[in-house]
């Protein structure tokens, strides 16, 4: 997806959507937009709209199709004992393409996505090439030892020492290599899972 085509998203369903979107070139181009549009009435979504742009905002981020999140919602709304949104939210999380990007092994979830299909990441030693397979915890997640010398990870354990994995996985630059330890949690506050979840039960 164009960089420009990016940006117009991520100024409609927020910075956070894209890792492009989180720079210092997003926010001069997100600054100029705004000096330009001043005098332009701001639109007022209807509730439907919200909903609409919270489940886009979710989809674009985890980079997944419709029916691949739809799926999602109807598991996390059937699964007992735990609520619909903290459910939803560890779906989405421990797809190992997230996790890749989680542990640093790429910088957006798209080339981690990409990384997968091409057979770069292990689980529990074995090679995968399904980015969607769902991690859980005690798995660990590596680069195939024949691919640590590609040049995509080249620079890996440089890389490593500005970045600091979320606390539910643990990451080790020498092996290229992490660990699933704990429960993903959606603390930020950017996704609103349960206006995502108001949406689909219409």
């Amino acid at each position: 997806m164009k960089t420009v085509k990016k940006y117009k998203i991520g100024r409609r369903l927020g910075a956070g959507v894209f890792e492009k979107c989180q720079t210092a070139k997003f926010v001069a181009s997100e600054a100029r937009h705004l000096k330009n549009s001043k005098n332009k009435r701001p639109k007022v979504l209807s509730g439907f709209a919200l909903q609409f742009v919270e489940k886009q905002k979710v989809r674009f981020m985890y980079n997944i199709s419709e029916k691949q999140f739809s799926n999602y919602i109807k598991e996390a709304v059937a699964t007992k004992g735990a609520p619909a949104t903290e459910t939803l939210y560890e779906l989405l999380e421990n797809r190992l393409d997230n996790v890749t990007y989680r542990l640093g092994l790429a910088h957006t979830r798209r080339l981690s996505r990409q990384m997968t299909s091409h057979g770069h990441i292990t689980v529990n030693g074995k090679k995968t090439t399904v980015p969607s397979l769902r991690v859980k915890i005690g798995d660990v997640i590596a680069v195939r030892p024949g691919s640590q010398k590609s040049v995509l990870f080249a620079e890996m354990v440089k890389k490593s020492k500005e970045y600091t994995a979320p606390n539910w996985l643990t990451f080790n630059a020498e092996t290229l290599s992490g660990k699933v330890v704990g429960k993903p949690k959606n603390v930020d506050g950017f996704l609103d899972l349960n206006t995502v979840l108001e949406f689909y039960s219409r």
